[in-house]
């Protein structure tokens, strides 16, 4: 099997008005491999939230191709869609997107449970506990949310990311709620899991953090400024 996770070849979105075309992205082509650490960095505007949103499946191309895994995606169904964002992709989100009223444990399990084929609660009890320990939060597994520090919080958005096991973790300014100190320990946990073999591509708008991936793409105008040389395959 391929160890190509990502491939989007001349993907481009354009926001169409009565009045204005923006062209938001224009012909990116984009290849990320298992494993690898991509950085997408540029100024306000540039169409980093844009790209991320269709690497996401949030949101589909005005044109190209997107592939995950293999699998042709740029032209699905919203359901179609909606499947292979539930199985494929991991997100961590700016605003940590907890529900206050669920322990960190049912908060990690949600994605488990809104599977197509429901896990045992055995198997489920098993794999929460894999990513709480892997996020070095599984002492607060039965507290609320809003026990817990945004650090902490943001600690247990990615255990709820990893639970699923997926191809790819999607990671939209991670620190942007956090204060540096607690920034740099999300950054932290961040970079063990790709040192595990976790495959993330991440949205920053700070230069420290963007430099700690192993590929870095800096927008400008819907455009990708530079392409460092990408991962090779094993």
């Amino acid at each position: 099997m391929s160890n190509i996770k990502i491939q989007m070849k001349g993907i481009s979105k354009i926001f169409e008005t009565e009045e204005l075309e923006t062209h938001a992205l224009k012909n990116i082509d984009l290849t990320i491999y298992a494993g690898d650490y991509v950085s997408i960095s540029g100024p306000s505007g540039c169409g980093k939230s844009t790209l991320l949103s269709i690497l996401g499946l949030l949101d589909m191309p005005s044109g190209g191709e997107y592939v995950i895994e293999g699998k042709n995606v740029t032209d699905l169904s919203l359901d179609e869609a909606a499947e292979i964002r539930n199985s494929k992709i991991g997100f961590i989100f700016q605003s940590f997107n907890l529900i206050d009223e669920l322990s960190v444990f049912d908060n990690v399990a949600l994605p488990l449970r809104y599977k197509n084929q429901v896990p045992s609660d055995s198997d489920i009890e098993m794999r929460v506990n894999e990513c709480l320990a892997l996020v070095d939060m599984s002492h607060r597994a039965s507290h609320k949310p809003n026990q817990l520090s945004g650090g902490q919080q943001q600690r247990i958005a990615i255990a709820r990311a990893l639970v699923a096991e997926p191809a790819i973790l999607l990671v939209d300014e991670p620190t942007g709620n956090l204060d540096s100190k607690s920034g740099d320990q999300v950054m932290d946990v961040l970079e063990k899991l790709n040192d595990r073999g976790t495959t993330i591509c991440m949205v920053t708008h700070d230069p420290r953090y963007a430099d700690m991936a192993t590929t870095q793409l800096k927008l400008l105008d819907g455009a990708i400024l530079t392409t460092p040389a990408l991962s090779e395959a094993s």
